[in-house]
């Protein structure tokens, strides 16, 4: 009878350590930590009381904060860029499970190049052509859309250095860029829709003082990421409850669409940063190609484990 209760007592308490579990919840840094903590804490909330679990939120000062963070299990889910996620994928055992979608119905945004209304600059070729001239604004090294795709588009494509090309470069986050703009601290900076699409809805009259002069090609709309070594039964509390989400409470369609314009989730995996790593790949190359202090046999040796690794992404 005794050894009953014991294993009784022990479950009891198996099933309190489940629910009673606290989660890392990290977000990158597209902004301040205020503005995002004020976006995501209501999301949160939504997922303890469904979940069960403990969230705990994460805001570094930049994206290799959180990517660190989750590498040493001090975070074990993030929202990430793609560019970020694969980092974090490649680094911190992470895995992709799913992506957010907006209310337009997309699954993707866009990279884009800002300045004030008052500037001269019309294109990218006016920038480039006046590049000693510009104070230049770009993102977080491990942005998707602030730093990967305009660098490849922008700066690989046409074989020069961003850092070479003009009189001051500066790394700062989305909402930063944004600000320097208005207050013409920088003269172009990168930032995408997501961003310069929330001024326009909460701020249109600090909106129409930007000028947006280019517009990348679509990028995967950003994934959520957890670690690989999460329990399975956390794993499934939090997966239900992100697929769930929002399709048909109006108050968490409202809590969505105040982190960006977002109006629900869908499934995903790794697969999803394909695209991406074709793009660091095709920057990596054209940067061995135009590396004048490389010998021929190494260049040439380089090259192939480039154009190895894309086929096998093509496959």
């Amino acid at each position: 009878m005794l050894k009953k209760v014991i294993i009784a007592g022990l479950l009891a308490l198996s099933t309190v350590t489940v629910f009673a579990k606290e989660i890392s919840f990290g977000i990158i840094a597209t902004d301040s930590a205020t503005a995002q903590r004020d976006r995501w804490e209501p999301f949160f909330r939504d997922m303890e009381k469904a979940t069960g679990l403990t969230i705990k939120s994460f805001y570094a000062p930049d994206y290799a904060g959180v990517i660190e963070a989750m590498r040493f299990n001090k975070v074990q889910v993030a929202w990430y860029g793609n560019k970020a996620a694969m980092e974090a994928v490649d680094r911190a055992s992470g895995e992709v499970f799913a992506q957010v979608g907006y209310a337009d119905g997309s699954w993707g945004y866009h990279a884009l190049l800002i300045t004030h209304k008052d500037s001269p600059y019309q294109n990218v070729d006016d920038v480039i052509k006046n590049g000693k001239n510009i104070n230049f604004g770009i993102g977080d090294p491990n942005s998707t859309s602030g730093f990967l795709v305009p660098t490849y588009y922008i700066f690989a494509q046409r074989k020069i250095d961003p850092r070479a090309t003009f009189k001051t470069v500066r790394n700062a986050s989305h909402g930063a860029n944004i600000q320097a703009v208005l207050a013409k601290q920088v003269d172009v900076a990168t930032n995408n829709t997501e961003d310069y699409g929330r001024l326009e809805a909460t701020k249109p009259e600090l909106a129409k003082d930007i000028r947006v002069i280019w517009k990348s090609p679509l990028i995967p709309s950003d994934p959520f990421v957890w670690r690989k070594d999460l329990d399975s039964a956390t794993k499934e509390k939090i997966r239900n409850f992100v697929l769930n989400y929002a399709k048909n409470n109006p108050a968490e369609k409202e809590v969505l669409k105040n982190i960006y314009n977002y109006a629900g989730f869908r499934a995903s995996t790794n697969a999803q940063l394909d695209p991406i790593r074709q793009l660091e790949l095709f920057k990596e190359r054209g940067k061995v190609e135009s590396d004048a202090t490389m010998n021929d046999a190494d260049k040439k040796k380089k090259l192939a484990e480039i154009d190895t690794a894309l086929a096998k992404l093509k496959k």
